[in-house]
C-alpha cells in the first residue's frame, strides 16, 4: 500500500496546525460559526444533531493494521468506543468535541492518515474496487491510478471550490463493485484489442434527489493522459456548473442539460488545450506509485481444499469468501452487519481484532468495502477456519454477504441533521425479521439499501429493494422502491406507491420477498425476477 513521502507528511502536518489555530479561534469566539463552517468542512468536521462528526479519509479503502489500531484508539479516546464505516470507504466518528478535533487529526497524521477533503465542494476521497489487487477478473490493479488521482486532486487550487461536492471511483474489471456509474466521474481501466491499457470515462452519475446513471463519454483514454482528461472534465464543470442553486449544482445536471454529446465536445476541446500545456505528471511518478502496490509474496502450493465438516464454518465460507487471482487464497469478508446490529459500526475492540487478524492472515492489509463491511484481501484457504473462529467469537462472523441481512444504511435521523427519518431501527428490524423466519438463505442475492432522506447516502436508488425515509406531516414515513442496481447492470429503483410506517415497511419488505419466491424461475436473483415480471405483481400484493 502507498506510503507517505516527506512531502505528503509535511502537507498533512501543516494542515493539522492550521486547523488547530482555526478551532482555537472559534472556541475563543474570534470566528463565528458561519466563518468557521467552511474551514471545518475542509477538514471533514460536520456539526450534526447532537455533536460534531469527523469523517476520516481511507483512500480507495486500503489500510494496514497500524492504521486500524489508530482508528480504534481514536474511537476509544475521543468518541464513545466505536466508529462507522461508510459507502465511500471512509470512517466516521459521531461524538467529537471541537476542543479535541485537532488532536485527532494529529493522531491520524502519525499513521499517514487525514480528514482532508472528506467534505466541502471539492474532490472527495477517491474510491475503488474493494477487491482490487486480489480479483481474478481485473486487467490491472486500479489503486495506483486512484492514488495518482488522489495526489493530483489534493489541494488542487482550481478545484477547491467547485459548484458542489465531487466523487470519483476507479475500477479495472467488467464487474462493477464500486457503483462506478453512479459517481460524478467513473473510470474503468480497460484493455483494447492490441493489449494496451486505457481508461473509459463515465461522467455525470449520482444519486440524491435527481438520480442519474453516468453515460460513457470516452471509451479509451490512454493511461498516460488519465490526469489530463480528468482535469478537462473538471474544468468544463467548474466553468459552467450551477452555483445559484445547490440542488442543481452537481455535474450530472450539467451533463443532462447540455447533453452528453455537447459536454463531451467541450471536454475534448479542453483536453486538446491541456495536452499543449503539459499538465500530466511524469511517467516516473506513476511508476513510483505502482511500486507500492506490488503483489505480496504469495505462498506457492498452498492447499486448495477446505475442511467443511463444521456446517457453520462451511456456510460462512460459501457466503463470505470471494475467489482470488492466486491459487490457494481467497478474499475474506468481515461482516459489520450482525443480526439486529447497526450496519457499518465497529467497536474499538473489533477494530483491533480486525487489525491483528490482517497482520496474521492477510499480509497486514485490510480494505473498507463499498458495502460498509471490511475485507481481508489475501487469506490462505488453510487459515480460514482459524480466522473464522476468531471472528465468530467477536461477533464478526455473520455469514450474510450480499443477502437481505447485508443492509446498507445511512446514520439517518439518529445522528444526521439533514435526515427526515431514522434508518438504523429499520435496518435492525428487517435483519431480525428475516433471521427469525429463516428466509435469508432461500432468497439468495438480494441487496437492500436504506436512506433517511433524499440525499441518498444509503444508496436507496441502487437497491434491489430500496427504502427512503421521508417526513409526512411530522411523522416518519418510508417509501419502498424496487429494481435498482449499482453493479455493471446498473439501474435506478422505482417507487412502488404510498409509503409505510416503521412497522409497515418491514412487513412490506417481507411481502415483496414473498412475491419473488412465488414468481422466480430457476437461478433468478430477485432483480432478475423483478425485471422479468415488472412492478405490477408487487404493487398488487402490497396495496391490493
Amino acid at each position: 500500500m502507498y506510503k507517505y513521502d516527506s512531502y505528503d507528511q509535511a502537507m498533512v502536518d501543516a494542515r493539522v496546525e492550521e486547523f488547530r489555530d482555526q478551532a482555537r479561534r472559534r472556541l475563543e469566539g474570534k470566528l463565528t460559526e458561519d466563518q468557521f463552517k467552511p474551514l471545518r468542512l475542509m477538514n471533514g468536521l460536520y456539526l450534526q444533531l447532537h455533536a460534531y462528526m469527523l469523517r476520516v479519509a481511507i483512500p480507495y479503502g486500503t489500510l494496514d493494521s497500524r492504521q486500524m489500531h489508530a482508528l480504534a484508539d481514536i474511537a476509544e479516546k475521543y468518541d464513545r468506543g466505536y466508529g462507522h464505516f461508510t459507502t465511500r470507504q471512509n470512517i466516521q466518528y459521531n461524538w467529537i468535541r471541537l476542543e479535541e478535533a485537532a488532536d485527532i487529526l494529529a493522531d491520524l497524521a502519525k499513521v499517514e492518515m487525514h480528514a482532508i477533503q472528506t467534505s466541502g465542494n471539492c474532490i472527495r476521497n477517491i474510491s475503488s474496487d474493494h477487491f482490487a489487487g486480489a480479483a481474478a477478473d481485473e486487467v490491472a490493479d486500479p489503486r495506483p491510478y486512484a492514488e495518482l488521482l488522489r495526489q493530483w486532486s489534493s489541494f488542487h487550487p482550481e478545484f477547491s471550490y467547485l459548484p458542489r461536492k465531487f466523487k470519483i471511483a476507479v475500477i479495472a474489471s467488467d464487474t462493477d463493485r464500486a457503483a462506478m456509474r453512479l459517481h460524478d466521474i467513473g473510470i474503468q481501466i480497460v484493455q483494447n484489442e492490441a493489449g494496451e491499457l486505457g481508461a473509459a470515462f463515465y461522467v455525470g452519475g449520482g444519486m440524491g434527489r435527481t438520480p442519474m446513471i453516468a453515460p460513457c463519454i470516452n471509451s479509451f483514454v490512454p493511461l498516460d493522459q488519465l490526469v489530463t482528461y480528468s482535469e478537462a472534465c473538471l474544468r468544463v464543470y467548474n466553468r459552467y456548473g450551477r452555483r445559484d442553486n445547490k440542488y442543481k449544482a452537481r455535474i450530472k445536471i450539467l451533463v443532462h442539460e447540455l447533453g452528453a454529446e455537447e459536454y463531451t465536445r467541450q471536454v475534448e476541446e479542453e483536453f486538446a488545450h491541456l495536452l499543449d500545456q503539459g499538465v500530466e505528471p511524469p511517467l516516473a511518478e506513476l511508476e513510483r506509485i505502482k511500486a507500492y502496490f506490488e503483489d505480496p509474496l504469495f505462498e506457492a502450493g498452498t492447499p486448495e481444499t477446505i475442511d467443511r465438516s463444521d456446517p457453520d464454518f462451511a456456510l460462512w465460507v460459501d457466503r463470505n469468501t470471494v475467489p482470488h487471482k492466486e491459487a490457494g487464497y481467497v478474499a475474506a469478508v468481515i461482516s459489520l452487519k450482525p443480526v439486529g446490529g447497526i450496519p457499518g459500526d465497529a467497536t474499538a475492540e473489533q477494530m483491533r481484532l480486525m487489525a491483528d487478524l490482517a497482520k496474521d492472515y492477510s499480509f497486514d492489509e485490510l480494505r473498507v468495502m463499498h458495502t460498509q463491511n471490511v475485507v481481508l484481501p489475501h487469506v490462505r484457504k488453510a487459515d480460514l477456519h482459524a480466522l473464522w473462529t476468531a471472528l465468530d467469537e467477536a461477533g464478526l462472523g455473520s455469514p450474510n454477504l450480499d443477502t437481505i441481512e447485508d443492509i446498507i444504511a445511512c446514520p439517518g435521523l439518529d445522528y444526521c441533521s439533514l435526515a427526515n427519518a431514522r434508518s438504523i431501527p429499520i435496518a435492525q428490524k428487517i435483519s431480525e425479521r428475516f433471521a427469525e423466519t429463516g428466509k435469508t438463505a432461500t432468497l439468495g442475492q438480494l441487496k437492500l439499501k436504506i436512506s433517511g432522506c433524499i440525499n441518498a447516502c444509503g444508496h436507496h436508488h441502487a437497491g434491489h429493494i430500496g427504502i427512503l425515509g421521508v417526513d409526512r406531516k411530522g411523522v416518519e414515513n418510508y417509501q419502498l422502491l424496487l429494481g435498482g442496481s449499482e453493479a455493471e447492470d446498473v439501474s435506478l429503483a422505482k417507487i412502488t406507491g404510498p409509503g409505510f410506517d416503521e412497522n409497515g415497511i418491514v412487513d412490506a419488505v417481507e411481502t415483496v420477498t414473498s412475491v419473488y419466491e412465488r414468481e422466480r424461475q430457476d437461478g433468478e436473483r430477485f432483480l432478475d425476477t423483478y425485471r422479468r415480471i415488472g412492478m405490477n405483481p408487487f404493487k398488487e400484493a402490497l396495496y391490493g
